[in-house]
């Protein structure tokens, strides 16, 4: 239990000091207080991960400090310990928070084995916290490129387009494909090719403002969502992040290697549905393959090809 610290609260020092010295013997850093007011300030500024109160302080009392205690930091366990057997309930404290409630006069091993048993719950409750975050993540997460996946796209893209409509912002979408890649593939090697997915989401979130956020759609295929942005700001995000991976050199039998993308750019439009949006800028894509690859194209609301504006490298 060492770098576990816990802090007593308690006005008698016949009990505070003796508690103190057999945690501190029992492996704890321990730090002591004798009012509610005190430790409020021991809390904030030491790390605190437990608190063993008397429910009777002055001022304050154990009750009303717990409840001050999980509004402030909702991370700290409680322990509360009164003498009242008939004033105050477990119920009670454990409604202000309190992990546990024990009756005086307190026996240390008792004391000892409760303390530890609540930062057990803790470490099992921190540990299913961190499990559940990371299944989380690796639900909205591609395992190859870290960006996330396909499923994440069209949830986050539908709150973007709902965000769009109410609040009359603008919102753009950029699709990618990389040129040749089944090529690449059957000439380097899958695994060779798992590199320049690599390193192109790398590239990708580089290049990217804190509201955007990049995809893996699938295979060879990346998407971009580009919040209060309009298309003629997309497509100049677009034509970096072709021209960045353009720059990008892969070594391959001695070979320096580069890889193009075909990048297609759509706004959004009011009336649209998901699928319509998507198709747009996927249409927008196909019409920079069609073009020669390795530009970018950005076709307006209507879905005509005779209304794109291409930009040719």
């Amino acid at each position: 239990m060492i770098n576990r610290h816990v802090l007593i609260v308690d006005d008698d020092s016949n009990v505070r000091v003796p508690m103190q010295e057999f945690l501190e013997h029992s492996g704890f850093m321990v730090s002591a207080a004798e009012t509610a007011e005190k430790a409020m300030d021991l809390i904030v500024h030491d790390g605190v991960h437990v608190v063993i109160t008397d429910i009777q302080l002055p001022g304050m009392n154990g009750l009303d400090f717990t409840d001050a205690i999980k509004a402030a930091r909702a991370d700290i366990d409680v322990i509360v310990i009164t003498g009242f057997s008939t004033d105050y309930s477990y119920e009670e404290a454990v409604e202000k928070g309190a992990s546990d409630f024990i009756f005086k006069p307190v026996r240390f091993r008792e004391l000892l084995l409760r303390l530890k048993r609540v930062l057990k719950e803790k470490d099992l409750s921190e540990e299913r916290d961190r499990m559940l975050s990371e299944l989380k993540n690796l639900a909205i997460t591609d395992a190859l490129t870290n960006l996330y996946n396909s499923r994440q796209f069209y949830n986050q893209l539908e709150l973007e387009m709902g965000r769009s409509v109410r609040y009359h912002h603008p919102l753009s979408l950029m699709l990618f494909d990389i040129d040749h890649f089944k090529e690449y593939n059957d000439t380097y090697g899958h695994l060779e090719g798992d590199k320049v997915l690599v390193r192109i989401g790398q590239t990708v979130k580089s290049l990217l403002r804190t509201m955007d956020t990049a995809y893996r759609y699938g295979g060879e295929e990346f998407t971009v969502i580009l919040p209060e942005t309009i298309g003629e700001e997309a497509v100049t995000v677009g034509e970096r992040i072709r021209s960045y991976i353009a720059s990008e050199k892969f070594i391959q039998n001695g070979k320096i290697i580069s890889v193009s993308v075909s990048v297609g750019i759509a706004q959004f439009d009011y009336c649209e549905e998901t699928p319509e949006f998507v198709k747009r800028a996927d249409q927008a894509m196909y019409l920079s393959k069609d073009k020669g690859r390795n530009q970018v194209s950005y076709i307006l609301q209507p879905v005509m090809v005779e209304q794109d504006k291409t930009l040719k490298t």
